[in-house]
């Protein structure tokens, strides 16, 4: 690959001023609740029809990188995640904000995410083909211990309760079987509805349990004037890299956490971001204070799902694979441009593949100054008399969860699951396990029944295979480490005694 034409590539004043253009929206996408990082990079197609290759692929990099990190900015401003990716501790920056500390949580969100897509563009680069062959490796099985492993994370987010954090992640997987039977196609809990048929949207159910749900609770301060964030002195920056070399290591597992689940076709960064949350927290030596507004599961998160875009682009650029949503879209413009994803893509289109390397690092790169232009901005939200934001709020809701499927049907989601929400949460049930139930479940199941399908219902198939007899093994201790230290202390003390 020849990495001097691909810089001549980048850089050329055309493709910087696309490459611009498509990092601003990218920002302003992400930054409104419900429309996701992906739904940016869909906006973009019919542009890059007229455009070249480097500079077509390069627009939907640099605007989903922006996007993943402007959905950091209304769950830290307003409890309401920009995009799914940013679910995970949305919680933690929104109550750092109502503490005064809203351009330190939002300047580690920007810092950690350049580092954690940073390290997985460099892994794209340099680990590429191996890395596609681990994934490669993967089936049902695998994907099944995986998707466990991601909802045992229930428990670890709402540690403060674990019964009522259960019960949560149960009404999510409840959730995650409406619609069609994965196998037979039978409708279930779909009460004679079509619209249900599809099973419930994750966009409008994050708009739902999130921002109307947190509409309700405002609602009843209607009258005041939404306390302002208190003005930080100093450089924001500053703030950030304080906590971010406190955390070195938080950022490093995160990133590594959110490359290797990039990898793997269809997990993405939604699931980096919550596996990621749930890692720190259980490996923390204060896990008491996750849930009160602590930046360390941030750092980790952060990083983690920006980190898992790139790592989406191995199985892409090696095998026409695509490792999420968004790289799904890249497939399909590079087929429109000539260019066919797999193997020989290296070396017939090495400057192609060089250049989309390229242009990854300066997507991280310029990813601070303009998301540091963002939080300023953003700084100034909370001053706006409540009685014209929140009307605001709602009508940004409505149009992105409308948008997703364009049916009016998801709008009556949005405010059964908002009145869910806020009733849950009065009464201190989480919803953050609920999410995970509804984004992990279909996935348990898919690969639960298909494995059975395959193994002709023979249980040992499931631990059979190196990998998935690992991932069972881990899987295992999450559940069992508590119980076996809680006996080894127990005996300590009653041999102490």
């Amino acid at each position: 690959m020849n990495f001097l034409t691909a810089i001549q590539l980048v850089f050329e004043p055309t493709t910087l001023m696309v490459l611009l253009a498509s990092a601003a929206f990218g920002l302003f996408v992400g930054s409104m609740p419900g429309l996701s990082a992906t739904m940016a990079a869909a906006l973009l197609v019919p542009l890059t029809f007229y455009m070249d290759p480097v500079p077509a692929i390069g627009a939907i990099v640099v605007c989903s990188a922006m996007a993943i990190f402007a959905g950091d900015i209304p769950g830290a401003l307003l409890r309401i995640p920009g995009t799914p990716a940013s679910a995970a501790y949305v919680g933690e920056a929104y109550q750092m904000g109502r503490r005064g500390e809203l351009s330190k949580v939002l300047s580690v969100n920007l810092l950690a995410s350049a580092i954690g897509g940073i390290f997985g563009t460099l892994l794209l680069i340099f680990l590429a083909p191996q890395l596609a062959l681990v994934a490669l490796r993967f089936s049902s099985y695998e994907y099944f211990w995986l998707a466990l492993i991601g909802l045992s994370a229930a428990t670890l987010v709402s540690a403060s309760n674990p019964i009522k954090g259960i019960i949560s992640l149960f009404l999510g997987l409840l959730l995650a079987t409406v619609g069609l039977d994965v196998v037979t196609g039978f409708p279930r809990y779909t009460f004679g509805s079509v619209n249900l048929m599809g099973g419930v949207s994750l966009i409008a159910a994050l708009i739902g349990l999130f921002a109307v749900a947190e509409l309700f609770r405002k609602a009843t301060t209607i009258q005041e004037r939404l306390p302002p964030v208190p003005q930080v002195e100093g450089a924001i920056l500053r703030q950030g890299f304080a906590v971010i070399r406190q955390y070195k290591g938080n950022a490093l597992r995160g990133s590594i956490i959110g490359t290797l689940l990039g990898i793997l076709p269809g997990a993405g960064a939604d699931i980096a971001g919550w596996i990621s949350y749930a890692v720190s927290r259980r490996f923390s030596k204060t896990p008491e204070k996750f849930g009160t507004g602590h930046i360390e599961g941030v750092v980790d998160a952060s990083a983690s799902n920006n980190a898992s875009l790139g790592g989406a682009y191995v199985p892409a650029l090696v095998f026409g694979i695509p490792g999420d949503s968004i790289t799904a879209i890249v497939i399909g413009v590079l087929l429109i441009k000539g260019l066919t994803p797999g193997p020989t893509v290296f070396t017939q289109s090495g400057d192609i593949v060089a250049a989309i390397f390229v242009v990854f690092i300066l997507a991280n790169l310029i990813l601070i100054p303009l998301g540091l232009l963002a939080i300023r901005a953003a700084r100034n939200v909370l001053s706006i008399d409540a009685r014209v934001l929140l009307p605001i709020i709602v009508m940004f809701s409505i149009v992105g969860a409308f948008a997703v499927n364009n049916a009016v049907f998801d709008l009556w989601i949005v405010l059964a699951l908002g009145l869910i929400g806020w009733l849950m949460e009065e009464n201190g049930f989480s919803v953050a396990p609920m999410v995970l139930g509804l984004v992990l479940g279909k996935i348990v199941e898919e690969s639960f029944v298909n494995s059975m399908i395959k193994a002709n219902g023979n249980l040992v198939a499931f631990v059979d295979r190196p990998i998935a007899g690992t991932l069972a093994a881990v899987f295992l201790t999450i559940w069992l480490s508590p119980l076996i230290l809680r006996a080894i202390r127990s005996r300590a003390k009653a041999t102490a005694g």
